[in-house]
């Protein structure tokens, strides 16, 4: 299967300015390829990233920790990722974890060694940890949970975290008192005051909160010399990669437009930027070495946890897509709310990241139904609103106004290329593209590598 990366156009020859003097040459280097979410997350980004990782010299995770969850099927082994790029599977590419990556050290040795077992050899030659990265303690997590139990008792509701001490992390570093892995392999002394300074400033905060500090370091300092071969500056790294010899580097999002920080479904988001942007912070590149952006998109829409889903189906449909889905969250094992394509979503997560093509994955999914809608439009008191709100309250009121199409009621597992498809899915597939208005590169029809047709 030929693959299409970015690489077009890598380097700006010479210009003659408008003086007649030549401006100086601008050599922009390697294009970064990027892949994310584009609606709720568990779209299918593993698989894709996995596709795209196979010609990859290096994968990077740019944001997020162990909260993202990624499954990835080759030869009939299934591998869970959280913290690990799932590029690590390739045994020829360099995996990397960016500054914008909050990372918990005993989750990402514990993930390691349980696909170690599964036949994941090598993975520690190939990881490379970004020194600028900071850390999720133990005690994130369990303030994490603490917050959870207070937002109940307080509003009546929690966000749905993971509790994977995801957010605690990012108010450290917000705050200007997290700890970074440079900072771990630095000065130890240093870095256990300031640990020390941080379990204290949040049990002030949360008097429950008991953390057996002396043990918590001496495990921090036995990690820290497991971790010690595989730091890097992360920014010289990138600079290196990006103006060395062409290289192709893929960036794998993590979450998904409608969990990001800023642009997501507010309150009940990730903590960090799993859109475009994320990419240029989380590694230290800029705009201009961004190539073509992926997006993945499910043939249907599920969310984990509360918060508005204006296509959600709490019925027959929603229950026969979770079962036939295994809708069932990577990191928490919750069950996912199932629901329509919401193509409103799609279309504002393409404002937001401008993709050059879409991911369109689990189409078998629907195989059975005798007909399939797709949201198209919102309406608030009647009227079409034109862009996707930013209010909670707002969202929970809209009216979707729903395409509904014939179901195709055929096996599409076993389809390789377009010609494969019935008619009717073809179709569904091509008015989905048009209204978003995006080309779909890929459809998915199974959960593996092979069943991912390839359009273009």
């Amino acid at each position: 299967m030929s693959l299409s990366w970015s690489g077009k156009d890598q380097k700006n020859a010479n210009q003659p300015a408008a003086t007649g003097q030549k401006r100086p040459r601008n050599d922009a280097g390697n294009k970064v390829t990027v892949v994310l979410g584009a609606q709720w997350g568990d779209e299918g980004k593993g698989k894709v990233v996995d596709l795209l990782a196979t010609e990859a010299d290096i994968v990077c995770r740019c944001q997020g920790g162990n909260n993202a969850g990624h499954t990835v099927v080759v030869d009939g082994k299934e591998y869970d990722f959280h913290l690990l790029p799932s590029g690590i599977i390739n045994p020829k590419s360099i995996s990397l974890i960016g500054n914008g990556v909050v990372i918990h050290l005993p989750g990402l040795f514990e993930e390691g060694d349980k696909n170690d077992k599964k036949g994941l050899k090598g993975w520690e030659k190939r990881l490379i940890v970004s020194d600028r990265a900071h850390l999720v303690f133990d005690f994130h997590q369990v303030v994490d949970g603490l917050q959870e139990t207070e937002r109940q008792a307080q509003e009546g509701k929690n966000i749905g975290t993971t509790k994977k001490g995801i957010g605690p992390a990012y108010s450290s570093k917000a705050s200007r008192t997290g700890l970074r892995i440079c900072d771990l392999l630095g000065d130890f002394k240093d870095f256990s005051t300031r640990f020390k300074n941080l379990v204290q400033q949040y049990q002030s905060m949360y008097p429950s909160l008991t953390v057996d500090v002396e043990d918590q370091l001496k495990k921090l300092k036995e990690f820290a010399e497991r971790l010690r071969p595989m730091v890097r500056d992360g920014v010289y790294y990138m600079y290196e990669a990006l103006h060395g010899p062409p290289k192709k580097i893929l960036v794998e999002g993590a979450n998904a437009a409608l969990l990001d920080i800023d642009f997501g479904t507010y309150p009940f988001v990730t903590s960090s930027n799993c859109t475009v942007g994320g990419a240029c912070t989380g590694l230290g590149i800029p705009p201009m070495n961004i190539g073509d952006v992926f997006g993945v998109a499910k043939a249907y829409t599920t969310r984990v946890g509360i918060g508005a889903f204006p296509t959600e189906q709490l019925n027959a449909i929603g229950e026969l897509l979770q079962t036939r889905g295994h809708e069932v969250g990577v990191t928490t094992g919750r069950k996912r709310r199932c629901g329509w394509l919401d193509l409103v979503i799609v279309r504002y997560a393409h404002m937001i990241n401008g993709f050059t093509a879409i991911a369109l994955t689990k189409l078998d999914i629907l195989d059975v139904l005798d007909e399939i809608k797709v949201g198209v439009a919102y309406k608030l008191n009647g009227k079409r609103i034109p862009h996707f709100p930013a209010n909670m309250d707002v969202l929970q009121k809209v009216e979707v106004e729903y395409e509904t199409f014939p179901g195709w009621k055929t096996d599409t597992s076993a389809a390789r290329k377009w010609n494969d498809l019935p008619v009717k899915a073809q179709n569904y597939i091509r008015f989905i593209e048009n209204h978003i208005g995006v080309p779909i590169k890929w459809v998915g029809v199974g959960k593996s590598r092979e069943c991912m047709i390839q359009m273009f």
